[in-house]
């Protein structure tokens, strides 16, 4: 591969770095405020992963009237990874004790880190890994509590939750080679493959783990249809724009932003919740905010290599 291929394959992320990274930041944002309609959901009688299924349904019909979708193996392997990734978080937390089971989820970039590297040939600069690392304590520091300990699975829900962020690692780094692979792809198309992968585990996994029956409370059934169809155009809306920045940002830097959740999480559960805000989670996210922005300064600054005299010839090689 030359080096005027290789620029090439960088040129769309360099400059269009802003866009896509507020891209992210806003999908995170959607997913972190996302959990209050599926606690009503659930209030309503729907069940966390009834709500998580039926919503998917919903959202994968949408995108697919208004996209449609082209096959490929690339995307089959999306949609899988994006069902494990809203199955095991959706199950995860309701089932376990949320702050691990969020801590163990987001230590995504690390798996990031190494399936980048196994699927892009990407290398963890130094620079780059300590801003994984800044990232990870500032997880740490807003998640962790003395009477969780030592943050290893220790229940079937904590696993749930530390395989949906594997999960979510390796959709984002194939959305990441998707995008490489198919550059003229409308990137709305992943936002089909997404829901539908998320509908493929996400049902078989309601009926497995929370049973058949559904009982919605008393006159909410027009309201729970609603809120589905609602927060089903919502999720399409979002990952469609989620996706403009996997398409154009390296799979490690989107695991970065893409830790801002736990931000947005924290403060709509203490503004709709009434749960209180800790200085620890409070300096936490200052922690992930600080290298979410540290890491498109590094991305930025990297320099491009000057391309050769024979560059021309090797392209055609």
């Amino acid at each position: 591969m030359s080096t005027n291929t290789v620029a090439a394959q960088h040129a769309p992320a360099d400059r269009h770095a802003v866009k896509a990274s507020l891209s992210i930041l806003i999908g995170a944002s959607v997913w972190g405020i996302a959990w209050f309609p599926y606690r009503v959901l659930a209030g309503w009688g729907l069940g966390g992963m009834h709500a998580a299924a039926l919503v998917s349904s919903v959202a994968a019909i949408l995108s697919l009237l208004v996209v449609g979708l082209r096959p490929h193996w690339l995307f089959v392997a999306i949609g899988l990874a994006a069902g494990v990734t809203n199955a095991g978080f959706v199950w995860g937390s309701v089932n376990g004790h949320v702050m691990r089971v969020l801590l163990l989820f987001y230590l995504t970039p690390v798996w990031t880190a190494l399936f980048a590297r196994l699927f892009l040939g990407e290398r963890l600069s130094a620079a780059g890994l300590s801003l994984v690392a800044l990232a990870l304590f500032g997880a740490g520091l807003m998640l962790w509590t003395p009477e969780v300990g030592v943050p290893l699975p220790g229940s079937a829900a904590e696993w749930s939750g530390l395989v949906g962020g594997m999960g979510f690692a390796v959709n984002n780094v194939l959305s990441r080679r998707a995008g490489q692979r198919f550059p003229d792809t409308d990137a709305r198309v992943r936002t089909v493959v997404v829901y539908l992968g998320c509908t493929v585990v996400g049902v078989p996994a309601a009926l497995l783990l929370d049973g058949p029956s559904v009982t919605i409370v008393p006159g909410a059934h027009v309201s729970v249809g609603m809120l589905v169809l609602g927060l089903a155009a919502v999720l399409v809306v979002s990952n469609s724009v989620v996706q403009y920045g996997l398409q154009r940002l390296p799979a490690n830097r989107v695991s970065l932003l893409m830790l801002f959740e736990i931000v947005i999480a924290a403060v709509s559960s203490w503004w709709l919740a009434t749960e209180v805000l800790s200085w620890k989670e409070a300096a936490g996210g200052l922690c992930i905010i600080a290298a979410g922005a540290l890491s498109g300064l590094v991305h930025r600054s990297r320099p491009s290599a000057p391309a050769p005299a024979h560059a021309e010839a090797a392209a055609c090689n």
